[in-house]
């Protein structure tokens, strides 16, 4: 009799996939950007300047800090963090590390990071979920914070959509 496929592999597999994707996008957008973003040009408005704030901001200039504080290594530790991903791989782009140190840190952090959401974060997923939704109040709870969402989302759309028209 054969043994099933363990399904934790497949959610591994599925999980790293995603951040090598986020991960590679990050680096080379930032890498791209930060030559033709910060070195030939000044955006006044838009999501130009937007990016141009970002690249030159703090959260920017501390994932900067980190990578050139700590070098390649900050690349796999950032997966250990929430938040700092983004940065450190935005960083790593932006001081232009060489690709061929950048990837293989990226991937042992990429590897990591899919480990731990397989395991730990699935599991409190479930969790939450499972008590969350078992009841009616925390069906209700779980409606009522996704239409939140919705009306939000549309609301600012609007306040967007109305401030570009002024402009």
């Amino acid at each position: 009799m054969e043994r099933p496929e363990d399904p934790a592999l497949g959610v591994w597999l599925f999980f790293f996939v995603v951040v090598v994707l986020r991960a590679q996008a990050t680096y080379w957008i930032a890498r791209f950007a930060t030559v033709q973003v910060l070195d030939h040009t000044h955006p006044q408005s838009g999501w130009r300047a937007r990016v141009h704030g970002w690249l030159s901001g703090e959260r920017a200039r501390a994932g900067l800090d980190l990578v050139q504080r700590w070098g390649v290594l900050a690349v796999p530790l950032s997966f250990l963090t929430v938040g700092a991903q983004t940065v450190v791989n935005a960083a790593a782009g932006m001081v232009r590390m060489p690709f061929a140190r950048y990837l293989p840190a990226m991937l042992v952090g990429c590897a990591i990071w899919a480990l731990v959401w397989t395991t730990i974060g699935l599991s409190a997923f479930y969790a939450a979920l499972g008590a969350g939704l078992s009841t009616g109040w925390g069906l209700a709870v779980a409606v009522l914070a996704l239409l939140t969402v919705v009306v939000v989302l549309a609301v600012l759309r609007r306040r967007r959509a109305r401030s570009g028209e002024q402009a």
